[in-house]
C-alpha cells in the first residue's frame, strides 16, 4: 500500500502525518475543519510505501530551523531519512527504493510538493489558513485537491461509524472492510476517507502492520546489532521477505506467526482503535458487593467458602486501580475441580454492573463452545460474542466476550477486565506471541485474572514474593482433600512392550481398580506407543473395555463420551485429556512419570482427573517409574500443601469420627 505524507505547523508545532486520502487532509487542515491556526502544510509525497511513512512518522523529531526550510531542504531531508531507512532495514534494492518514495516529487501529473503558508502584510510571521480566502503563497506544484463539501457532512457520519465499530480492536485494511461490508451508510471504498477523518479526529490509530528498523544509533546504543522488525499485531519478529507488488519494494517483511488471520506485511495498513470510551468507575465496588465472603454480592451465585473467600479476594483487587503503569494482575490459583468457572461469575458481573465491557480467554475452543451457554445463562441480559477459528460472530460488538485466545490478536485497548483461562495450558503456555493479544486486550487501566491450577513457575515465584496479587482455592466444592499421588517403582512402557508383560504391582493396583468399579484413565508419553499398549492392556484384562486415544485420533471425541458413559472402562491416552475432562469414579494411572515431557504441572493436572465427584472424592493416583525426579516430588508436595491450606482453614469436611 502507499500512501500520502506530509508535515503540518500550528502553533508552532510541527507533526508528520500519513494520509490514506490527502483530499480530507485539505479540507481539514486549510478548509478550517481541525478548529485550529495553520501556519505551515507541505505535501512531501502522494504514493509513498507505507512501511517508509510509518517509519517517518515514528522517527520524525521536530528541530527550530524546520520554520525556515523551503521545498529543497524538505527534499533533502526525506531523502536522507529514506537512505537511512534502506540502510537500517536491509533492503536490497536500495535505489529502487529511494526512487518510489522520492515519486511524489515534481513527476509528471503529480500533485506533491504543495507548499502552504499565510503571512502578514507587515511580513511578520504565519497568522494561519482559516478557509479558501486565506491569504497564501504556492511555492511548488498544485495543492491536492479538496474532499468535495456537499459530501463532508456524508463523511463525517462514515468516520464516526467506523470509530465505533472499530472500537476496541485492531485489523488489518481487508478485515476492515469485512467488518464495514454490511454497513449501508458507509459507501464502496469510501471506509479509507472515513478512516483518515476518523484518524484526524483521534478516534483511530494508523500504522503499518510491521514497526519500521531500529536505527543503527539506538542499536548501538542497545548494543545490538540489526534485528527484524515485529509484527505490530502479535509482537513476532518477522523475518521473512518477498517481493511486493503493492508497495513496489524488492524485500517487504512480512509476519508468518499469526499469517493464519491475514497477512501481515510492512506496506500493509493496521487500523487501531485509539478511543478509549466509557471507563468504568474503578473507586468502590458495585452497590451490593460486599467484600467479605457471605457479601450479597456473592450470594446469588451459591459459592462455597473457599470460592467466596477467593472471590471476594478478586472484587477487592478489581474495585482498586492499577499500581505502576499498565493493567493490574491478579492470580486466581485454584485446584482442579475447584470450579473456576463460578467464581468469574461475580467479577464479569462487577464490570458489567460499572459499564465495563468483559473478555474470557481460554486455549481451546471446544472449551468456548462449553463455557459460552453457561455463560449465557449466568448473564440472560447482556450481548455476548464467542469467537474461535470459523465463528459466525467475528464482528459482533458484545458487552460480554468469550473467545479463543489466538482470536485476542483482532483486538486492542478494547477490555476493562480480561480474564486469562489455562494460562499453563497449551497454546498460550509458553507462547510470546499469543501473551503479547492478552496484553494489548486489556485497556491500560484494566485489569487481568489469571486462572490456573498449576501457574507457570514465574508467577509461582511472585506471588510468593508479594509482587502478584492472588488468591488459593485449595479444595474441591465437595469439600474432599485432593488425592494424594502413591509413588511406584516401575520399568519403562517401551520395556513392557519388549517383553509384552506388565509388572505385578501395577497389574494388581489397576485390578484394584477395576474391582471398585472405577474408570481408569493410563497416562503414556508417546502416541506411537498407544495401539500396541493397548494391546497389551487388553491381553492382561480380558473382560474389560479397552481403548486408547490422543490427538491424532480422529475418534477422541467419541471415545471420551463412551468413557464417561462406562462403554469403555480403561482409557490409554497422552496429556491431551489431561484437562477439560471430568469423568465420576475415576481413578488415574501415570506410567513413564519420571518422563521430561510430564513437568510438575502436567503430572498435578492429570492427577487431577481423580476424585472429582461427590459420590467417588478420594479417588486414586499412581505415579509409575523407574527413577523419583524432581517434578514428581514437585508435584505431590504441591498437592500435600493445598490440602494443608485447605485443612488449616477449616475448608475440608471434618472427618468421620468411628
Amino acid at each position: 500500500m502507499k500512501v500520502a505524507l506530509y508535515v503540518c505547523r500550528t502553533d508552532e508545532k510541527w507533526s508528520m502525518i500519513l494520509s490514506l486520502d490527502i483530499h480530507v487532509d485539505v479540507v481539514w487542515w486549510l478548509e478550517g475543519m481541525s478548529g485550529r491556526q495553520v501556519h505551515q502544510w507541505l505535501v512531501l509525497s502522494l504514493q509513498l510505501p507505507l512501511s517508509q511513512a510509518a517509519w517517518l512518522v515514528e522517527q520524525f523529531v521536530p528541530v527550530r530551523s524546520m520554520i525556515q526550510w523551503d521545498v529543497e531542504a524538505w527534499q533533502s531531508y526525506l531523502n536522507a531519512k529514506l537512505l537511512e531507512y534502506e540502510r537500517d532495514s536491509g533492503e536490497i534494492e536500495a535505489r529502487e527504493a529511494v526512487a518510489v518514495g522520492a515519486s511524489g516529487w515534481g513527476e509528471k501529473g503529480s500533485e506533491a510538493g504543495g507548499w502552504r503558508t499565510s503571512k502578514r502584510e507587515d511580513g511578520g510571521g504565519g497568522t494561519g489558513v482559516q478557509g479558501r480566502g486565506a491569504a497564501a503563497q504556492f511555492i511548488v506544484g498544485g495543492m491536492p485537491r479538496a474532499y468535495p463539501a456537499e459530501h463532508w457532512a456524508q463523511l463525517q457520519q462514515c468516520a464516526a461509524l467506523l470509530a465505533e465499530r472499530m472500537s476496541g480492536r485492531q485489523l488489518l485494511a481487508a478485515e476492515a472492510e469485512a467488518l464495514l461490508a454490511a454497513e449501508p451508510a458507509m459507501p464502496p471504498g469510501g471506509w479509507r476517507a472515513a478512516a483518515q477523518l476518523a484518524r484526524l479526529h483521534g478516534r483511530l490509530q494508523l500504522t503499518a502492520a510491521l514497526q519500521g528498523p531500529a536505527t543503527r544509533r539506538r542499536l548501538a546504543w542497545l548494543g545490538r546489532a540489526r534485528s527484524a522488525p515485529r509484527c505490530h499485531r502479535c509482537g513476532s519478529e518477522a523475518r521473512q521477505r518477498v517481493p511486493c507488488s503493492a508497495c513496489g519494494l524488492a524485500a517487504c517483511a512480512y509476519c508468518e506467526a499469526c499469517l493464519a488471520l491475514g497477512r501481515s506485511r510492512a506496506c500493509a495498513l493496521l487500523l487501531r482503535s485509539a478511543a478509549q470510551g466509557a471507563v468504568p468507575a474503578r473507586g468502590e465496588a458495585p452497590r451490593g458487593t460486599a467484600l467479605a465472603p457471605t457479601g450479597g454480592g456473592l450470594a446469588r451465585w451459591g459459592l462455597s467458602a473457599a470460592q467466596s473467600a477467593a472471590a471476594a479476594a478478586a472484587l477487592a483487587f478489581l474495585a482498586r486501580p492499577p499500581i505502576g503503569d499498565g493493567p493490574g494482575r491478579f492470580l486466581l490459583w485454584a485446584v482442579t475441580g475447584a470450579g473456576k468457572t463460578e467464581m468469574i461469575f461475580p467479577l464479569l458481573q462487577h464490570t458489567l454492573d460499572h459499564g465495563g465491557k468483559a473478555l474470557v480467554a481460554t486455549p481451546r475452543r471446544d472449551v468456548v463452545l462449553e463455557l459460552a451457554p453457561r455463560l449465557a445463562k449466568a448473564f440472560p441480559d447482556t450481548s455476548l460474542a464467542t469467537l474461535y477459528g470459523g465463528s459466525t460472530e467475528r464482528w459482533k460488538d458484545a458487552q460480554l466476550t468469550l473467545a479463543t485466545t489466538h482470536q485476542l490478536m483482532r483486538f486492542y485497548h478494547g477490555f476493562d477486565l480480561v480474564i486469562i483461562d489455562e494460562l499453563d495450558a497449551f497454546p498460550y503456555h509458553n507462547d510470546p506471541m499469543l501473551a503479547h493479544a492478552a496484553a494489548a486486550s486489556c485497556k491500560p487501566d484494566g485489569h487481568f485474572v489469571y486462572l490456573s491450577a498449576t501457574p507457570p513457575a514465574r508467577l509461582q515465584r511472585e506471588a510468593a514474593l508479594g509482587k502478584l496479587v492472588h488468591a488459593k482455592v485449595p479444595v474441591r466444592f465437595h469439600r474432599h482433600p485432593l488425592p494424594v499421588p502413591k509413588l511406584m517403582r516401575m520399568i519403562t512402557v517401551a520395556q513392557c512392550l519388549k517383553r509384552k508383560q506388565l509388572p505385578t504391582p501395577i497389574v494388581s493396583s489397576i485390578r484394584s481398580s477395576l474391582e471398585r468399579d472405577a474408570q481408569v484413565f493410563v497416562f503414556v508419553t508417546r502416541i506411537a506407543q498407544i495401539e500396541a499398549f493397548v494391546q497389551l492392556m487388553r491381553r492382561t484384562f480380558p473382560n474389560i473395555s479397552i481403548e486408547g486415544t490422543s490427538s491424532q485420533d480422529a475418534d477422541r471425541a467419541s471415545k471420551v463420551i463412551a468413557f464417561r458413559e462406562r462403554s469403555i472402562r480403561l482409557l490409554v491416552t497422552t496429556t491431551i485429556l489431561e484437562r477439560g475432562v471430568t469423568i465420576p469414579r475415576s481413578d488415574v494411572f501415570i506410567l513413564d512419570a519420571d518422563n521430561g515431557l510430564f513437568d510438575e504441572a502436567s503430572l498435578v493436572q492429570m492427577a487431577g482427573r481423580a476424585g472429582r465427584s461427590l459420590d467417588d472424592p478420594a479417588g486414586r493416583v499412581v505415579f509409575a517409574a523407574s527413577r523419583r525426579t524432581r517434578s514428581q516430588v514437585k508435584a505431590v508436595s504441591q498437592i500435600r500443601k493445598m490440602n494443608a491450606i485447605a485443612r488449616r482453614k477449616g475448608y475440608l469436611h471434618p472427618p468421620v469420627s468411628k
